[in-house]
């Protein structure tokens, strides 16, 4: 299986940005405002999950891909404590109708937050590809 492919968000978003933004604006501020939607189906924006607290976002392709599946199943076994710990929120964003958040959570036993990004809005602005393609600026790999 290959290795995970893990990037900090910040530098030029992958995608034209829209006018009046200037490159180099980090990653994160370029797909701020974007929405996500909770399990109730409530648009939260995409930054008010990160800008006032420590996070780590994962983004996984789909709920029913069996590697992000299995992922989530490992991420759900996190105690929260240890979270608590240090000061971080764990979160999964997926590229899904958020009817599917409950009984993803309840196939994964995930409890921590979760979000989906239905449309593939930040997932575009990231620059994540559909599929299982690796990107990479670097022609040499």
């Amino acid at each position: 299986m290959a290795a995970p492919i893990t990037r900090q968000v910040s530098g030029c978003a992958a995608t034209p940005a829209p006018a009046g933004s200037e490159c180099g604006q980090p990653l994160a501020d370029a797909v701020a405002a974007l929405p996500v939607l909770d399990a109730a189906g409530k648009p939260v924006p995409f930054g008010a999950l990160f800008r006032e607290r420590r996070a780590v976002v994962v983004f996984v392709r789909h709920f029913l891909c069996y590697i992000c599946k299995e992922y989530v199943e490992d991420l759900a076994k996190i105690p929260r404590s240890f979270l608590q710990e240090a000061n971080v929120t764990l979160i999964v964003i997926g590229q899904a109708s958020y009817h599917h958040i409950e009984p993803f959570c309840k196939l994964t036993g995930y409890s921590h937050e979760i979000y989906v990004d239905p449309e593939r809005e930040i997932y575009k602005r990231l620059g994540m590809k559909r599929g299982e393609e690796i990107a990479s600026s670097d022609s040499s790999i």
